[in-house]
């Protein structure tokens, strides 16, 4: 999984048919996501149940690109083998969900995934900046954890601040929430590069009509990759 900072999006399966994932994943790559991302939820640190690791590890045998697991629980080091076991190529733990930020993204490191931080909408910058040599990738979100289809809160400013302090580091800046063709402009001129985008990439498709999928996927790649010409 090399590093680039050219856009990638990230259809949520959150937003995908819950009874037929295997497909609904193969159809999203194949209209041309470049990462699937997997929303993990516990109850507890967010309001929704979602995928343990056994679903994820079933996910797996379908995701041919990169398997982008979002952990929204507490607390987060009992199950970091579990689903570096069940495939994750990055983990994402949130700031918020323990005490060892740090601690937490050297376990998941040292399983050999990628480690990935998340900062929620109160969250400032400044929580990140003595892990960043830890730290694969940010995801910033711009909702408040626990729902799909939440609107767009402008955390613009986060994103140039993690951006300016991120300097040559080869990590990613991820935006969770509310990305649609209008908003991807503004965070990617920011300086994100990775888009989760649920209700805005599956609406309007199924996974027996796929092809809405891609209209949508590339109609965010468009808006924001033209800001970068």
């Amino acid at each position: 999984m090399g590093f680039n900072r050219k856009v990638k999006i990230a259809p949520s399966i959150l937003s995908a048919d819950f009874a037929d994932f295997g497909r609904e994943i193969r159809a999203i790559e194949a209209q041309g996501a470049d990462w699937v991302h997997v929303d993990v939820m516990d109850g507890h640190f967010v309001p929704n149940l979602t995928f343990g690791p056994p679903a994820v590890a079933a996910f797996r045998k379908h995701v041919t690109t990169v398997m982008d697991v979002h952990l929204m629980i507490a607390p987060v080091d009992p199950y970091i083998d579990a689903y570096a076991q069940a495939g994750a190529d990055i983990l994402t733990a949130h700031v918020e969900a323990g005490p060892h930020i740090h601690r937490t993204l050297q376990a998941i490191r040292a399983t050999g995934m990628k480690a990935g931080v998340a900062l929620n909408p109160g969250t400032p910058a400044e929580a990140v900046a003595h892990v960043l040599d830890l730290t694969d990738l940010i995801c910033v979100m711009t909702v408040n954890p626990g729902f799909g289809g939440q609107s767009f809160i402008d955390m613009t400013t986060k994103v140039r601040t993690l951006r300016a302090m991120i300097g040559d580091r080869p990590i990613h800046i991820e935006i969770d929430g509310g990305v649609t063709p209008q908003t991807a402009p503004l965070v990617v001129q920011a300086g994100a590069d990775v888009l989760v985008a649920g209700s805005a990439v599956f609406k309007g498709g199924s996974v027996d009509d796929p092809a809405p999928y891609g209209v949508n996927m590339r109609a965010i790649r468009t808006a924001a990759e033209g800001i970068l010409v």
